[in-house]
């Protein structure tokens, strides 16, 4: 079966921005809402592919918005955190004397 551009092109992207190409992992997926593209990275390439501020990720997105354009398809990206994010878990305030 042949690849899909949309994949190709993220893949392709990704794997020039990251220090561990051989992780990157595209999903497509295809829906009534379009097209979604999940995106697995190694843990350590998360902040080349967020950016500051999530910067790059929009860059990202806008591109695949462009290649959609070209094909007439609405294209999504998911950015898949990896097992053991480095996102703090949320603190209860309960409990808590003021």
């Amino acid at each position: 079966m042949a690849e899909f551009k949309d994949q190709e092109f993220l893949e392709y992207l990704v794997k020039n921005l990251v220090d561990y190409p051989d992780e990157v992992k595209v999903a497509r997926q295809v829906d009534e809402m379009g097209v979604l593209l999940s995106l697995k990275v190694n843990p350590a390439d998360m902040g080349k592919i967020i950016g500051r501020e999530g910067n790059t990720a929009k860059a990202i997105r806008n591109l695949l918005r462009i290649v959609g354009l070209k094909n007439k398809a609405r294209i999504n990206l998911k950015i898949e955190e990896p097992a053991g994010g480095m996102r703090a878990p949320k603190e209860s305030t309960e409990g808590l004397e003021l």
